[in-house]
């Protein structure tokens, strides 16, 4: 008899299992694939993310200022090899992270498919037969997959999805990428930045609905304007066909795209057809999502469930997270109680967007005030360095107690250095913060600082126009 069995091994389930450990529960952890790591390390977050580092330093587009545009020739010296070797590498050491992160804390895993029979039985079906496994607990990580809806003709050469586009066996000359997600959009960079013309297309009429708008005008200026790419957006695909040499995408708008290759990147689904969820009587709902409490509690309440397999908002960071308050609430361990209210979102694309909190529009529709405050790159002697003239710092705050609302970053290292912002609000503090502390020179960082001191110079020219006095006397720059 277990005290956790937990099904998967990506974020969710490596760190539930491990937290469960760390506290003396025996924990069985199964997994169906060869390898550990679910599909943040073998198909997901990890290689996707790679990529995006081979592409800038294969296509030249991080030397800026020494080398302004990506040249014709670059797609035609880089190879297949040279842009998947480092991505081989890294997902590596990742799965041996792994491993070794298990074995340290004696985790048994056990490779096979898992079917639920009982609230507290598993039937496992795997290379060295059957078994069954019982426990007092069940924590479900199985995580998800990419949507491939009938009438796409997916044969993982010329049509792919998320997860086939690693095996591509030469670099095209032309891709269109359906879905301008998270995942479309950040591969469509990625192949843009090698010298591929890519085509973005997606029903809906603007890129990533949730980041703040100036952010996105830059993302899109960039993609457009410095890597190529040509977006189709509000136009739904009608149909997909393949011929020996090409493959043929039919428009709503009446045109037709013809590339060498087409990543579909239109959704997702949870891995649960196969889990036995219904002997349990665990619930389900739309794409396979399992409907959870405050806790990552299921229907049953022995049976927990964490990370993509439950939905929103399905990253590697917020699902080990998850796991951990699911594992602490199962067995009363008084240890971390619950995930943060305000969580951290990263987009790879290039540029990197960066965001947490809320947003000018987000203010308007709650209905509280706001103003803004924005450092851009290139008023900035480490963007000046590092040749990203684009970039931009954007704070959103309180106009009355000058509390940090939303910190939203576009350019190099966005996702970095977002954690100096998120850390201000998790603490509720002020725009204070960054004019009292001292920042680095030259960083990146600096900017929040003048970000802040545009903020209060915005807030006093405000205060001004409406009561037709000198201004306020605040800080400047």
């Amino acid at each position: 008899m277990y005290d956790l069995i937990v099904i998967g091994s990506g974020p969710a389930g490596e760190k539930g299992a491990a937290q469960a450990a760390y506290f003396g529960k025996r924990v069985v952890l199964v997994e169906r694939e060869a390898v550990l790591g679910g599909a943040s390390i073998n198909t997901g977050t990890i290689p996707s993310k790679t990529l995006r580092e081979s592409a800038l330093h294969l296509s030249g587009l991080l030397q800026r200022g020494f080398r302004d545009v990506v040249h014709d020739s670059t797609r035609d010296t880089i190879t297949v090899d040279s842009f998947l070797h480092r991505e081989k590498v890294v997902v590596g050491e990742e799965r041996r992270r792994v491993v070794s992160n298990l074995r340290r804390h004696e985790i048994e895993c056990v490779r096979g498919t898992a079917a639920l029979r009982s609230a507290h039985q598993v039937h496992v079906s795997g290379p060295e037969g059957e078994r069954v496994l019982e426990g007092e607990f069940i924590l479900i990580a199985t995580g998800s997959s990419p949507a491939r809806p009938e009438g796409i003709p997916f044969d993982d050469v010329s049509v792919c999805d998320s997860d086939t586009i690693l095996r591509i066996d030469v670099i095209p000359k032309t891709m269109a990428v359906v879905g301008a997600g998270v995942i479309g959009c950040e591969y469509a960079s990625v192949f843009a930045a090698l010298g591929v013309q890519v085509h973005l297309i997606d029903g809906r009429t603007t890129l990533l609905p949730h980041i703040d708008r100036e952010l996105l005008r830059i993302l899109i200026g960039e993609m457009q304007n410095r890597l190529g790419v040509t977006l189709h957006l509000g136009v739904e695909v009608l149909a997909i066909s393949r011929d020996s040499d090409s493959v043929t995408l039919t428009l709503g708008d009446g045109r037709s795209v013809d590339v060498e290759k087409v990543l579909y990147a239109a959704g997702r689904m949870s891995n649960t057809p196969s889990l036995g969820l219904e002997a349990a009587g665990v619930l389900t709902g739309k794409r396979g999502l399992i409907p959870v409490n405050e806790h990552y509690q299921t229907n049953i309440p022995n049976i927990y469930a964490a990370g993509d397999v439950i939905g929103f908002p399905a990253l590697a960071s917020t699902s080990m997270e998850q796991a951990r308050v699911a594992v602490v609430h199962a067995f009363d361990l008084k240890y971390k109680t619950d995930v943060a209210c305000t969580l951290p979102y990263a987009i790879y694309t290039i540029p990197e967007l960066s965001t947490i909190g809320l947003t000018e529009d987000d203010c308007a529709q709650k209905g509280q005030a706001c103003e803004v405050g924005r450092a851009f790159y290139r008023g900035n002697a480490r963007g000046q360095i590092i040749g990203d003239v684009t970039g931009m710092i954007k704070l959103v705050f309180d106009p009355a107690t000058l509390r940090l609302l939303g910190v939203h970053i576009v350019g190099e290292d966005a996702a970095e250095i977002l954690h100096i912002g998120m850390m201000v609000m998790q603490f509720e503090g002020t725009i204070n913060a960054f004019i009292d502390g001292v920042f680095n020179f030259p960083t990146l960082s600096e900017g929040y600082k003048y970000a802040a001191y545009d903020g209060l110079g915005n807030l006093a020219r405000e205060r001004r126009s409406r009561s037709g006095g000198p201004e306020d006397a605040l800080p400047t720059e």
